[in-house]
C-alpha cells in the first residue's frame, strides 16, 4: 500500500462534505421522462495544440457507441463541447456557457492541464463535478468534485526508476527533465524512490521545452557512466535526444511518460525507438482487452481519419470515467443529483476504465489509478513487459509538491 501521499489534499478531500454552495436538483442536466443526461467539455479545436481533437473525438466516439448499444438501462449520453482555443482565460468562460447555456450535469474529459486548474475556482462555486480532467496536476487530487484518471508524474518516473533498479538490474540511472510542472513532478518522485533503492542519480539534467539538441545532455549522461536514463517532456524532445544518442553511441536504456508511446513519436524518432520503454498507466493500444478493442474499432468507424494511438486512447477512458460513475449513481438508487454522483465515484473500486485498470477512489483519496504497467517498443509495436503494478512505496507530502 502506497503511503500517506499529499497530506493536505486528502484532509481537503474528507472534510467537505459538499460540493455545492446551495441544493442541486436533479433536473440539473437530466430529462428523466426521456432518460437523456447532458454532460460536456472544452476542448481545443483551435489554437496551439488542436491535434488534441483526437481526444475528444475519442470520447465522443464512446458516447456515440454507448447511444448505439443503449446499455446504461436505456439511457442517453448527450456530449456537448465547445473550443476553447486551449486559452485559459477562454476555458472558464467555455465551462460557464456549457453549465448556465447548455445545462450540463457534469464535465466529462475536457482537456487541458492549464485549461482545468483555470476552471476549477468556477466549477467549485457552481457545483459541477469534473470527470475525467484530461491533464495532470496535483492541483485535482484537493478537489472533493473533481475525479482524474492521470496520475501525478512523480509516480510514473519513480515506477520507471524502480523498474530500471529491480527489473533492468541497473544501479546507475539518469534523470532529463523538463523544466516546467511535468518535469519537475516527475523528479519528485525520481529523487524520492531513488532515495528508497539506496542509489544516487547518475545524472538529473534540466533542460526546456523547447529544447531541439540533447547533444551536451548525452556527453553528461556519457560522463555519468549511466545504463538508463529517464526522460520526462514531449514526444519531440525524446526523438531529438535519441538522435544525440545514436550519434554519441550512447548505449543505455531509455524511459519515457505514458504519452509518447504513440504513432506520432514514432514518426519523429524512427527506428530510434525500438527498445524503448513507457511507464503507463494506460494499457497499449494494441492490447486486446474488450474496452482497447472496442476503443480502435469506435475510432474506426467514427472518425476514419483520426490515428489510433495513446492520445486517443486517453480521451476514450477519461469518457469511460463518467460511464462508469454514472451507472454507480444508477445503482445506488439515489436521487440523480451532483452531489450524489460523487458519492457514488468515490465508492469505485478496483474498476477496468477504458484502457486503464484497477481504479479506485474514496472520499479521503482522489487518485485514480494506482498502479502502472511497463510498455516497450518492440518489432513495430507498443507491448506490455510488465504487468500492472502498484505505485513505489514513497510518501509524498506538502513540502515534496512545493505547495
Amino acid at each position: 500500500m502506497l503511503k500517506k501521499f499529499w497530506k493536505c489534499a486528502a484532509m481537503a478531500v474528507a472534510t467537505t462534505a459538499s460540493i455545492a454552495a446551495g441544493p442541486v436538483t436533479a433536473e440539473t442536466g437530466i430529462d428523466l421522462d426521456n432518460k437523456v443526461v447532458t454532460i460536456g467539455a472544452f476542448t481545443p479545436v483551435t489554437g496551439p495544440v488542436p491535434f488534441y481533437a483526437v481526444l475528444t473525438h475519442a470520447a465522443e466516439a464512446y458516447f456515440k457507441r454507448l447511444n448505439e448499444s443503449a446499455e446504461v438501462d436505456g439511457w442517453t449520453f448527450n456530449y456537448v463541447t465547445k473550443d476553447d482555443g486551449y486559452d485559459p482565460a477562454r476555458s472558464v468562460a467555455v465551462a460557464r456557457s456549457l453549465v448556465e447555456d447548455d445545462g450540463i450535469f457534469a464535465l466529462s474529459a475536457p482537456i487541458g492541464t492549464a485549461t482545468n486548474v483555470a476552471v476549477l475556482p468556477y466549477a467549485k462555486e457552481a457545483g459541477v463535478p469534473i470527470i475525467g480532467p484530461v491533464g495532470g496536476s496535483s492541483q485535482f487530487f484537493e478537489v472533493p468534485a473533481v475525479f482524474p484518471l492521470l496520475p501525478d508524474y512523480g509516480w510514473s518516473a519513480a515506477s520507471a526508476a524502480e523498474y530500471a533498479a529491480n527489473g533492468l538490474g541497473h544501479t546507475k540511472i539518469a534523470l532529463l527533465w523538463e523544466n516546467d510542472e511535468l518535469g519537475k513532478s516527475a523528479k519528485r518522485g525520481f529523487d524520492l524512490v531513488m532515495g528508497d533503492l539506496g542509489l544516487e542519480p547518475a545524472e538529473s539534467i534540466a533542460f526546456d521545452v523547447k529544447t531541439t539538441s540533447f547533444s551536451a545532455h548525452i556527453r553528461r549522461i556519457q560522463n555519468s557512466d549511466a545504463e538508463t536514463v529517464l526522460l520526462y517532456g514531449s514526444n519531440a524532445n525524446l526523438a531529438a535526444a535519441l538522435k544525440a544518442a545514436d550519434l554519441q553511441g550512447a548505449d543505455v536504456a531509455w524511459f519515457a511518460p505514458f504519452f509518447t508511446a504513440d504513432p506520432s513519436t514514432l514518426k519523429l524518432a524512427g527506428d530510434l525507438l525500438e527498445g524503448v520503454y513507457f511507464s503507463s498507466w494506460l494499457l497499449p493500444v494494441s492490447s486486446e482487452e474488450p474496452e482497447v478493442k472496442a476503443y480502435r474499432d469506435a475510432i474506426a468507424e467514427h472518425f476514419p481519419n483520426d490515428p489510433i494511438g495513446v492520445l486517443g486512447l486517453n480521451g476514450w477512458s477519461n469518457a469511460a470515467l463518467f460511464h462508469k460513475g454514472f451507472e454507480l449513481l444508477l445503482a445506488s438508487e439515489d436521487e440523480i443529483t451532483r452531489d450524489n454522483l460523487v458519492k457514488a465515484m468515490n465508492t469505485m473500486t478496483d474498476a477496468a476504465v477504458g484502457g486503464a485498470r484497477g481504479v479506485t477512489f474514496s472520499a479521503e483519496d482522489h487518485r485514480g489509478t494506482r498502479q502502472e504497467g511497463i510498455i516497450q517498443y518492440k518489432d513495430g509495436d507498443f507491448v506490455l513487459v510488465r504487468d500492472f503494478q502498484p505505485y513505489p512505496d514513497i510518501a509524498f507530502n506538502a513540502a515534496d509538491t512545493g505547495e
